[in-house]
């Protein structure tokens, strides 16, 4: 069978919203109003640390897929000033998103237990604050959400091969800044920074997936233990401490990029790894000055620039029945799926959609009641469930 990203069709029910005239799409679905409306119409569960699941009313996949967001909607009304990743969230807050995680991660390897019948995947995306609200590209909600995803493998293999050019496919052997240019100081830096026990760096063949190829030139770590794992809080710190290694590099990059021999960013995570591996290192600064140059004769790629981290960070399951976590550069404003080599074309077709759906809620509901069984949250209760 032909190795290549794959592009599925998802139906979805239109989505019956009036947008206030005079007002973009993207700006209205960060408004209070909005999250209003999705807490009433696919809210499954809140709690009270401010985390909120729903169904995904615009699906990656009719067969499992939901969100846990962190809803500062109403709490902080400026939405360039909301959460944006897992180490702006209050500690007690990201300790109960951890466990519902941990849950949900646990529910679709227990319900799809083959790598050959399933591809499992969770993780989230930076909600970049530095585009303008109406720039295309930029996420409809500006608030920081876990994705939980099952996608048919039958259906990937069945489907045709996607368009290896889409900008969407933002793998770090054709599209990542930092893999294109900086392959080699990018990994020693997030080796030498961070101190790991549970996630093992693995070679790229270990990693990616037979059908899609994906992803590409990223860094990856199995998590040892697989799924027991996740229910270690020490997982969690080394899943944060890749974060954080990211940002890291990511600040001191585009610092130089925005000033020659600007002086080290403040606030790091690892100051030393950044002072003695990235700025005494010929190539990472090269690439700053190139793009720098760039960025002052091109007006269009200068715009383009995410001056502030921008990222993707997942987990999922390879060929092997292993859990694997990884972390990229979001320089497009993808879908997370797409690390993984899953385009997803979205059609409103209502009658298609809802012949999936009692199966999707049927599930749904299912773990559901092990997160209120674990004390993570209420039910909500909507037209298509009921509160418990």
């Amino acid at each position: 069978m032909e190795c290549g990203p794959r592009e599925i069709i998802t139906p979805f029910r239109p989505i019956p919203l009036d947008i206030p005239e005079g007002m973009a799409p993207n700006e209205f679905f960060n408004s209070a109003e909005n999250l209003n409306d999705l807490v009433h119409n696919n809210g499954l569960l809140i709690n009270p640390e401010g985390l909120l699941m729903y169904r995904k009313a615009l699906g990656h996949t009719n067969e499992f897929d939901a969100s846990i967001m962190y809803n500062t909607s109403r709490s902080v009304l400026n939405p360039l000033g909301r959460p944006v990743r897992r180490t702006q969230v209050p500690e007690q807050t990201r300790n109960v998103w951890n466990r519902m995680n941990q849950i949900m991660i646990e529910y679709m390897l227990e319900k799809y237990p083959s790598p050959t019948d399933a591809l499992v995947l969770a993780g989230e995306a930076s909600l970049d604050a530095t585009w303008p609200l109406t720039a295309p590209g930029v996420p409809s909600i500006r608030m920081l959400h876990n994705h939980f995803m099952v996608f048919d493998m039958q259906q990937l293999r069945n489907a045709g091969i996607a368009d290896p050019d889409n900008p969407n496919l933002t793998d770090g052997g054709q599209h990542s800044l930092f893999e294109k240019y900086m392959h080699d100081i990018y990994r020693q830096f997030m080796d030498e920074a961070l101190e790991l026990d549970i996630l093992e760096a693995n070679s790229d063949r270990y990693h990616r997936l037979k059908l899609t190829g994906y992803p590409q030139g990223l860094p990856c770590w199995k998590i040892n233990g697989g799924a027991q794992t996740l229910k270690d809080p020490r997982f969690w710190k080394e899943y944060d401490s890749l974060l954080k290694g990211f940002i890291d590099f990511y600040r001191t990059f585009f610092s130089q990029v925005s000033t020659r021999n600007a002086p080290k960013p403040e606030d790091l995570d690892f100051p030393d790894a950044v002072e003695n591996i990235l700025l005494f290192n010929n190539d990472f600064l090269k690439t700053a000055r190139m793009v720098r140059n760039r960025c002052i004769r091109d007006a269009r790629y200068a715009s383009s620039i995410r001056w502030q981290p921008a990222f993707k960070q997942l987990i999922y399951r390879n060929d092997s029945g292993d859990l694997i976590t990884t972390i990229s550069q979001n320089s497009i404003g993808n879908a997370i799926t797409e690390l993984l080599g899953v385009v997803v074309k979205r059609k409103p077709d209502a009658a298609a959609y809802e012949k999936s759906e009692p199966a999707l809620i049927e599930k749904l509901l299912e773990v559901r009641d092990r997160l209120i069984d674990a004390d993570l949250g209420e039910g909500i209760a909507t037209r298509y469930w009921n509160k418990n």
